[in-house]
């Protein structure tokens, strides 16, 4: 699962104003060690662990997580040779299980293009005052620069909009722009999301990516951020040339609001000289900034900004992998159940206890365990769904969710053909799980759905119970539902043992390298294989249902998106 994001960090990825390509968090913080070192251990109590004998099912779960999460795959970065040994491994396990080759060129591997994209210098950004010269502004003082993937060289010089926190939502009868035609202007605004809104539209609204594609359809050219705290400025200076990840699309790097680019982030001192002269006194701006849920009135400011950012790029090709088990049902099979999970981990990066190697056992080894046993599971009931199901394990969740965005956007199948996503990202299975939890199950027919196949195997089904970390709009599955397309991503629930659990995953084990199989609390392999048995009751509902999934009328994300059902 791409890293949890915590208020200062949030806070800074969108005062950067970066584009969709960096919403979640690449690798461990500090620089990569080198070599790969893993911790002394006890030989007897490792093997103890990854020695023991198992019933068939469970043995076949633990022996792809052994392997993927091992110190040999040096924790599956996207790009790395060691991802690619992974992504042939699960392409030999598609192969064994019966699946047909949906990748490329008859093979089971999609290449993606990613690239890396960084700023190349500090740009230059000047102010042009209503009268006077203009007015040199000072790098890692008065801005940090962003970056634009879709071209190396941005260069902007237009008149100022402040539209408060950038946000339109017709929900709540909130538009931050009203009053203001912002055509041809660059708008300054701060980063952040009410908190009275639904956590999933927070999130939502609080993206980078949805601020700027708001402002893009209101005609704006640039977004400047107003750093959130004084003085923050000096951190975004320091990591400015820090790298992040998109793919390429016609020779550039695809940007979801590429007319609309993240100029980068100006600093509050100089943002008080933009206010000068202004209807709306910087006092009044400071005191409001405190909270999302202060509307401002849009407004115009005296002067202009001349901005001129430059970017870089560098390849780093990897590979989804793609599987098909084809429908039995004629009329039916021309329709697709994506079940997805991602490959990639965080790779190699700061020691802990001697340890540098970041395995990733249930973030994401056991997801991707649970696909392919799935897999077989439909091979062995010898009766064929009616509906194509597609079996995907994609590259770079963890560096934002680009390959599902790369494969929702390219798909080997027609596109309007595939008709939900099922996402399964890092299963937690220390405890034995009493209920699952589906986030975005309540936004779509998907929900009775999950909710029947949880019941067959005697579990209940709870709501999100952590809704303030927005987890729908923050795996695989929402590059799906970004197409129109009905989604969850599917856990194991907080009921009875699970809170403990879960908590303690997070606490200890989450984007650490404790996060592999000796070291954890025992993984139990049983609650894997129940795991698998509700995807299955899932996946073969949706399949062989008499209509596809449709999302419920009046839904945000299904009318945002177009979705089947939502109007």
């Amino acid at each position: 699962m791409a890293k949890l994001r915590f208020a200062t960090s949030a806070a800074l990825s969108l005062v950067l104003a970066i584009p969709a390509v960096a919403q979640t968090a690449s690798t461990p913080a500090a620089a990569p060690a080198s070599p790969a070192a893993a911790p002394a251990a006890d030989p007897a109590q490792r093997n103890a662990i990854t020695n023991a004998a198992l019933p068939a099912a469970e043995a076949a779960m633990k022996a792809h997580v052994m392997f993927l999460a091992s110190d040999a795959m040096k924790g599956r970065d996207a790009g790395s040779p060691e991802y690619d040994i992974a992504a042939q491994y699960v392409a030999s396990q598609f192969y064994a299980a019966g699946l047909r080759p949906m990748g490329d060129d008859g093979s089971y591997l999609q290449k993606v293009p990613l690239i890396t994209v960084k700023a190349k210098d500090q740009g230059s950004f000047a102010y042009q005052p209503p009268k006077g010269a203009p007015v040199p502004m000072a790098f890692g003082k008065d801005y940090v620069p962003g970056t634009n993937p879709s071209k190396p060289v941005t260069s902007v010089d237009a008149s100022l909009a402040f539209v408060g926190f950038g946000i339109v939502e017709p929900g709540s009868k909130r538009d931050d722009y009203a009053g203001v035609d912002v055509k041809g202007k660059i708008v300054l605004m701060f980063g952040g999301a009410p908190e009275s809104l639904h956590p999933e539209l927070r999130a939502h609204f609080g993206s980078t990516a949805t601020k700027r594609a708001i402002a893009m359809a209101k005609g704006a050219v640039g977004v400047l951020t107003i750093e959130p705290t004084a003085g923050m400025i000096t951190m975004a200076a320091a990591g400015y040339q820090r790298s992040r990840v998109t793919w390429e699309k016609g020779g550039v790097g695809f940007d979801p609001a590429p007319r609309a680019p993240g100029l980068g982030m100006i600093s509050q001192a100089f943002a008080q000289t933009l206010f000068a002269g202004s209807r709306l006194k910087w006092t009044d701006v400071v005191k409001g900034a405190g909270s999302a849920e202060t509307r401002f009135k849009a407004t115009v400011l005296p002067g202009r900004i001349a901005a001129a950012i430059n970017t870089e790029w560098t390849p780093l090709p990897s590979s989804n992998v793609v599987g098909l088990l084809p429908g039995g049902d004629p009329k039916l099979k021309g329709e697709y159940v994506v079940l997805s999970a991602h490959l990639d981990h965080v790779g190699v990066g700061r020691a802990v206890n001697g340890d540098t190697i970041y395995n990733g056992a249930e973030d994401n080894a056991v997801g991707i365990a649970s696909l392919i046993e799935e897999a077989k599971k439909f091979k062995a009931s010898g009766t064929p769904p009616k509906r194509s199901i597609l079996f995907l394990a994609v590259t770079a969740e963890e560096k934002g969710l680009v390959g599902a965005e790369y494969f929702a956007n390219n798909p080997t199948v027609p596109k309007g053909a595939m008709v939900a996503d099922v996402n399964l990202d890092m299963p937690i299975i220390t405890y034995k799980f009493e209920d699952v939890i589906a986030f975005g199950a309540d936004r779509s027919t998907l929900g009775p759905i999950v909710r029947k196949a949880a019941a067959s195997i005697g579990v209940g089904f709870s709501p999100d119970p952590m809704p303030e970390q927005g987890l729908f709009t923050r795996s695989d599955h929402y590059r799906f539902v970004q197409q129109g397309i009905p989604s969850v991503f599917l856990w194991p629930g907080q009921a009875g043992p699970g809170k403990a659990a879960v908590d303690d995953f997070f606490k200890n084990h989450y984007h650490k390298p404790s996060d592999e199989v000796w070291q954890m609390p025992a993984l139990d392999w049983s609650q894997g294989v129940r795991f698998v048995d509700v995807n299955y009751a899932i996946a073969r509902e949706i399949a062989d249902g008499a209509e596809r999934p449709r999302w419920n009328k009046g839904d945000f994300f299904g009318l945002l998106y177009g979705g089947f059902g939502a109007k």
